[in-house]
């Protein structure tokens, strides 16, 4: 039986800089400051779901990924935040290239942000459009969980 992994501990190389997840999926930040972020992610056979498509899951992630570095292009660094609800619409099917993100942060009251993406194949076609919901923790500073029996 495979033990559970983790906590894990890193450093990131910049505030606004990719996470080990991120750098999985082949994500670039190309652009974010002011509450707006562009990404990119080119789509790798690793990508593809059954049909040969880009996995619906990994447009998501970018999506996602491009409103985070969005929101910490306004937040003071070493913030932390986390995604607490989603919505997304998928238009079109990427079948290859690169797909790139642009979000927003379209509010902020408090400690809840929420922000907006538009993913694009290479042709510009919108082919996922992305609303999410985050929210900024009251410490500084994330507490290790433990799972099952402590002893």
């Amino acid at each position: 039986m495979t033990q559970p992994t983790g906590p894990h501990q890193f450093q990131m190389k910049e505030w606004i800089s990719c996470a080990p997840f991120e750098r999985l999926l082949n994500m670039e930040i190309i652009h974010a400051a002011d509450g707006s972020a562009t990404l990119t992610m080119p789509f790798f056979i690793d990508l593809a779901q059954g049909a040969g498509l880009m996995h619906g899951g990994a447009l998501v992630s970018l999506a996602d990924t491009a409103v985070v570095m969005a929101i910490k292009s306004i937040v003071p660094p070493q913030t932390h935040f986390a995604t607490i609800s989603l919505e997304t619409t998928f238009l079109y099917p990427v079948k290859q290239g690169i797909v790139t993100a642009e979000a927003k942060v379209i509010s902020r009251e408090g400690t809840i942000l929420k922000g907006q993406a538009t993913v694009y194949n290479e042709e510009k076609r919108a082919v996922i459009e992305f609303s999410s919901t985050f929210k900024i923790a009251r410490d500084t500073v994330i507490r290790s969980i433990t799972f099952g029996d402590p002893t």
